[in-house]
């Protein structure tokens, strides 16, 4: 585990963190074998983080494919290595900072080997205690040098199945303190405050018979964010953000009401990374993000409300 004196400064939508109110993740890997031990530390913390439970080399076997097609659309410095993910030196296409997997490849199945086989799915069978389902979206995230990702909790985007969904956040690489990474305020899956309005929304949802509210809330929150810089945030809820050092085969799981985004990446090479979700087989399943062809939020995903 990364000691709390190593995590150097940093920063969040350019603006330093309060690094007292900074902690590394807990390493959950000492509990392995022992889920009941797993599940207690997901029910007080929100998270459970498991670095090198899925191997180094599939995952570096997973970069490979991602970095080899980011090469091929153009996106990568043609002088450099696909595997070091830098940036095309004129910026070309610099707004691309991520989309569907099924969409992006011919071949995923190096990738699909991390995320859906092997032991990512043998900890949600034992985790959950059932047969697993996963969402067919898979969201893979090339994260420019630049500002982070807004803070927000899952189940604004995710809550018309089961409450009992899980994200897994993959580093696909080695995301060192400098590329920026997932943070995450430690706990904030029990706040009340959240429970009673943040939480209750869902960003594609209006009124349809209140056509000045069509889209007010999702508009308000930023498309489901959190208002505020992150110290804001953590003063405002409690608790500690907590982050990490991430090293290729790491995996961070953690449930639909935590609070997370992202710190600013400040190196000069890409931030890869996947977003997968998963949850017990028999339970509802939110319509957006299963299909051969996932609508996904945002246009696709409307629904009206009679408000």
């Amino acid at each position: 585990m990364v000691a709390a004196t190593s995590i150097p400064q940093l920063t969040y939508q350019l603006k330093p963190l309060e690094m007292d109110h900074v902690e590394p993740m807990i390493d959950s890997t000492p509990l392995l074998g022992d889920m009941p031990a797993i599940r207690e530390r997901m029910n007080e913390h929100g998270y459970v983080y498991l670095p090198g439970y899925l191997g180094r080399e599939r995952v570096l076997k997973a970069r490979r494919t991602i970095c080899e097609r980011l090469f091929q659309l153009g996106l990568l410095d043609p002088s450099r290595d696909p595997m070091d993910a830098v940036p095309h030196p004129t910026g070309f296409n610099n707004n691309f900072s991520g989309g569907r997997l099924d969409q992006m490849f011919a071949d995923p199945s190096a990738i699909e080997d991390v995320l859906y086989a092997g032991p990512m799915m043998s900890f949600f069978r034992e985790f959950l205690s059932a047969d697993v389902r996963h969402y067919d979206f898979t969201w893979m995230r090339q994260v420019h040098p630049g500002p982070a990702t807004t803070i927000h909790s899952d189940v604004v985007y995710m809550g018309r199945g089961t409450h009992q969904l899980y994200t897994a956040w993959t580093p696909m690489g080695d995301n060192t303190f400098d590329l920026g990474g997932l943070i995450m305020l430690d706990g904030s899956h029990d706040h009340d405050g959240l429970r009673k309005k943040y939480w209750s929304h869902d960003v594609d949802s209006f009124c349809e018979n209140k056509s000045d509210k069509r889209d007010a809330w999702a508009k308000k929150h930023r498309g489901g964010g959190l208002h505020g810089h992150a110290n804001q945030l953590r003063r405002s809820l409690g608790g500690k953000w907590v982050t990490s050092d991430y090293r290729a085969g790491d995996v961070v799981i953690f449930n639909i009401y935590t609070v997370h985004g992202g710190t600013d990446n400040r190196s000069k090479v890409l931030r890869l990374s996947t977003d997968t979700r998963y949850q017990r087989a028999s339970e509802a399943i939110d319509e957006r993000w299963i299909g051969e062809k996932p609508p996904a939020h945002g246009p696709n995903g409307k629904r009206g409300l009679i408000c």
